[in-house]
């Protein structure tokens, strides 16, 4: 009998173990969500970024107008990538037989959209809001992806990149800056808080002008409206100058050409194909690099 009772124990404990090809998370929304251990086929509109950063090439990406409007900065990463549009359309999510949907926003999953998408894979709301930094983002995409270890050696890396930056700011004084968007001759001003403002006055400590203070107050989107009376008032020493209309009328106004910065032609343009307007750790990577060569001659 002892014999028979040490046999039955030791099978048990050589028997072969198995592996969960599931694991249940909690979303942004409470959801209870079975995610895939290691996923193969990942939609996650808007979450490129953090995808790619992650070692993860999505099945789909986002795209606005009929694939005119894309994240041309990832153009590289994302070659071969099929374009969906941003609405995440239900036929062409099913056509894209993914094993896991992130969705970046609540409006995404809203009016019975969750359950919709619940039926085509399994649909986890990562972590987002105005409250909600991009990091908070990534490090939750990481854990739904089941690659919480990789997440912070990305963050890790990123922090040093952020620390060298810093110190090479430091030298030139830490000059105000302010990035600005013009479409539709209106000029508009990003937050302190969110986007580029979080990569240029948290992360790379530069000088943040009254302005983008007052703006940053009241601000319930990434980009603020302002009005030109009150743009001939900004007291940035440089402007970044993101996707923005060519030829636009507010450019001749007198008002725009006595800005400081722009009379002293520290005025730094960068087009739709640059990271400026979206977030991300290669997002800000870049965005990095590109105010380091505008800024330390």
């Amino acid at each position: 009998m002892v014999i028979g009772l040490a046999c039955t124990l030791l099978l048990g404990a050589c028997g072969t173990k198995k592996t969960s090809t599931t694991v249940t998370r909690t979303d942004q929304m409470k959801n209870q969500v079975k995610l895939p251990t290691h996923p193969k086929r990942v939609i996650g509109s808007y979450l490129e970024d953090d995808l790619v950063a992650l070692g993860i090439k999505p099945v789909v990406q986002w795209s606005v107008k009929n694939g005119s409007g894309t994240q041309s900065y990832l153009k590289k990463q994302l070659k071969g990538v099929p374009l969906i549009d941003y609405s995440l359309p239900y036929e062409a999510v099913t056509k894209a037989k993914p094993d896991l949907i992130l969705m970046g926003t609540n409006s995404a999953v809203a009016n019975g959209k969750y359950a919709q998408y619940n039926k085509i894979a399994p649909t986890y709301e990562v972590k987002n809001g105005t409250n909600v930094s991009w990091r908070t983002t990534f490090l939750d995409v990481a854990k739904a992806v089941n690659k919480t270890a990789k997440g912070k050696r990305v963050l890790v890396k990123y922090d040093k990149k952020v620390e060298k930056a810093r110190r090479q700011l430091k030298k030139i004084g830490q000059p105000k800056v302010a990035v600005l968007w013009v479409t539709n001759n209106t000029a508009y001003m990003v937050n302190d808080h969110s986007a580029s403002g979080s990569l240029l006055y948290k992360d790379l400590q530069l000088g943040e002008p009254s302005l983008v203070k007052e703006v940053s107050k009241s601000a319930t989107a990434d980009w603020s409206a302002v009005s030109l009376e009150k743009l001939a008032k900004l007291d940035a020493d440089d402007i970044f100058l993101v996707n923005s209309q060519k030829g636009a009328n507010l450019f001749k106004n007198k008002l725009w050409t006595n800005i400081t910065a722009v009379k002293k032609h520290h005025l730094y343009q960068y087009g739709d194909t640059s990271s400026w307007q979206y977030s991300g750790p290669i997002a800000y990577t870049q965005m990095i690099d590109m105010v380091q060569k505008d800024l330390v001659k």
